[in-house]
């Protein structure tokens, strides 16, 4: 349940920043805030309010190095509709803050709704809300949550997640969808409309929008080398390593490497990287304007031909067709 409005603003948001947060995230979430509170893009807090937090106060430094002003933290939550909590590269402190901990607990027990922000979702698990509630991860990180909160139920399959009490998102410009869900929940969707035309968006991206990542969820039990190596082929998705380069990264030799992938996920390192590019290359026939041939290009196929091939053994279409099937304007 949330929190009843006990002033004049129709939502009104406490944001707390970590040390090295995702500026893009945060800018992106407040400015969202800032069209909808007033007309005429005026910015002052009339419908909408907001304060800036971190632990104790004064400048705190976003990952890309810019400084944001805040206020120290206060006593507790009253007043506000949500608390997000922001973060960003400091996700891998598991030292528990006693100040948040304390401040995280005491607003939830007041009904005012949690907001994880990018890895500020971190500190709401270390908090104790995880239970049976559905966490949204950012794929970057999905390793790290997991191994400090394993009975956590975690999801890619979406920008964000709203399990009632807490809301979780996996950042950066999925935090202004957030912001703009909130926003209807509260302000109306006239009002989220004038936010999108003044931010230039065409609409608002559902929570059921899926991460662009592309390799599957290794199943519980897989061998930690085996996920490192799954992670850094992510990362290098459009400048793919061989497979020394993946078992030099795990500090292996190609054949234990390799024994492991067959092992763990009855694949070759080779057929898991083809899984990986054919679900980019997916992607992006569906959601942009490059040519097959500049797919194939960019997924690291020979050709188009080649490209065409294995897309159509492994979709059972061919990406001219499936880019036909999947666009908004069909029909």
């Amino acid at each position: 349940m949330m929190k009843v409005q006990e002033n004049s603003f129709e939502l009104r948001i406490a944001f707390i920043l970590q040390n090295k947060f995702t500026l893009a995230a945060f800018s992106g979430f407040i400015d969202a805030l800032r069209l909808a509170a007033d007309d005429a893009a005026k910015s002052r807090q009339i419908r909408v309010g907001w304060e800036v937090y971190s632990l104790a106060g004064g400048a705190v430094h976003a990952s890309c190095g810019v400084a944001i002003a805040t206020l120290p933290i206060p006593r507790d939550g009253a007043g506000f509709d949500y608390v997000a909590v922001c973060g960003g590269n400091s996700f891998d402190d598991d030292r528990p803050t006693p100040a948040l901990m304390s401040f995280i607990h005491s607003a939830h027990a007041q009904g005012v709704g949690l907001l994880g922000i990018c890895t500020g979702s971190f500190a709401l698990a270390r908090a104790g809300l995880v239970a049976s509630r559905r966490y949204c991860i950012h794929w970057n990180v999905l390793e790290a949550f997991k191994s400090r909160f394993p009975r956590a139920q975690i999801s890619l399959d979406r920008i964000f997640a709203d399990e009632g009490d807490v809301i979780t998102c996996a950042g950066s410009t999925a935090a202004i969808d957030l912001a703009l869900y909130l926003i209807v929940r509260h302000c109306g969707r006239e009002r989220a409309q004038q936010v999108m035309r003044h931010m230039m968006l065409t609409s608002m991206r559902p929570a059921s929008v899926p991460q662009a990542h592309f390799f599957q969820m290794p199943p519980d039990g897989t061998d930690s080398r085996v996920r490192k190596a799954l992670y850094f082929m992510e990362q290098q998705l459009d400048q793919p390593p061989n497979g020394p380069a993946i078992a030099r990264y795990c500090a292996i030799s190609s054949r234990q490497l390799e024994r492991l992938f067959r092992a763990n996920l009855g694949q070759t390192i080779g057929q898991t990287f083809r899984n990986m590019r054919l679900n980019y290359g997916r992607y992006l026939l569906s959601g942009g304007s490059l040519s097959v041939m500049e797919i194939a290009n960019i997924t690291g196929f020979a050709d188009t031909a080649h490209f065409s091939r294995e897309f159509r053994r492994a979709f059972g279409d061919t990406p001219t067709n499936y880019r036909a099937a999947s666009s908004p304007d069909r029909g």
